[in-house]
């Protein structure tokens, strides 16, 4: 079995392959440039440096949001098109998990964060604990008063995980006193490598009904949809 695995949901463009379980591949970056133009070339340079054919692939697993709207909407579509040309599986995996599970050896809950502006977060809240990852709370796009009551209902320590946990540290800590953790930098972007991990407790799914999960309209369909109301 080999495996391909994107993720473009944020500024991360990550890429890995997998062969039989193991990661044989993978490549990242962190920063802030074209995902449209570098991720094809990524994926076609890493597959040559694997010795992978194309012909090899036998699925592809993208995090599907949520995150930036143009960088999910890159790496669903690449990955949907892979699937359909080779006629193999596509399998989506929360975005959000997938920067949760680097904090899968922690001893309490995990919470990925992901500004969404505003004081809006998409966040959710994992437990890794167990043989399989535990959904504790599902995936949401909230504000962040509201979430931190929600997770005081909590009586253990929480992880802070993301890049974006930074805009709102002070007001996490102020909350939530000692009960907040935080990582460190290293650990605060998700990996294409912890996405093939995260993917063997997904189902596979119909490539022509998968669809991205941004959680929320964007500011333009809003707009719309308020433009119609009137």
């Amino acid at each position: 079995m080999t495996v391909l695995a994107i993720d473009t949901s944020t500024n991360v463009m990550g890429v890995s392959l997998s062969k039989d379980d193991s990661i044989i591949g993978e490549t990242i970056t962190f920063i802030n440039k074209n995902h449209s133009v570098r991720l094809m070339p990524a994926i076609d340079l890493l597959m040559k440096e694997c010795n992978v054919k194309p012909k090899e692939l036998t699925k592809i697993v993208v995090a599907k949001g949520p995150g930036s709207y143009t960088g999910v909407r890159i790496g669903v579509t690449v990955a949907k098109t892979l699937a359909y040309t080779l006629n193999i599986p596509i399998i989506g995996v929360s975005s959000l998990k997938v920067l949760a599970s680097n904090g899968r050896h922690f001893s309490g809950l995990v919470c990925p964060i992901f500004d969404a502006r505003r004081n809006l977060l998409f966040t959710g809240l994992y437990d890794f604990r167990g043989k399989e990852t535990v959904n504790i709370i599902e995936d949401c796009n909230i504000d962040r008063s509201a979430w931190v009551e929600k997770l005081k209902l909590f009586n253990e320590p929480i992880l802070f995980i993301g890049n974006d946990v930074a805009i709102h540290k002070d007001f996490i800590k102020e909350h939530l006193k000692e009960s907040a953790v935080f990582v460190k930098n290293n650990l605060n972007n998700q990996r294409p490598s912890e996405l093939f991990n995260c993917s063997v407790e997904e189902k596979e799914e119909s490539i022509h009904e998968f669809s991205p999960e941004y959680l929320r309209l964007s500011e333009a369909e809003a707009n719309w949809l308020a433009g119609q109301e009137k």
